[in-house]
């Protein structure tokens, strides 16, 4: 079973939509991603409104920097 995920990013985000259009295949064969709006929390803005979007493994705490492609979010997540 993959590990819980959640997507940082903000509405108006086109490469955060990009990374979201990645993630769905994966999504559809049952990957969990919570999507993280960082505009309604000051801490998130400070960590991540230079690196959106960026993909967490809830488990582990491990993040994986935009760009990325399905091939990499699978072997992130393998990890």
């Amino acid at each position: 079973m993959p590990p819980e995920c959640q997507l940082f990013g903000t509405l108006g985000c086109h490469l955060c939509e990009v990374a979201e259009a990645e993630l769905l295949p994966l999504v559809e064969h049952g990957l969990l991603v919570e999507l993280v709006d960082i505009g309604e929390h000051a801490r998130l803005i400070d960590d991540y409104a230079l690196r959106i979007p960026v993909l967490r493994r809830v488990d582990t705490g491990a993040e994986l920097d935009w760009p990325f492609d399905a091939e990499q979010i699978v072997t992130f997540l393998r990890k």
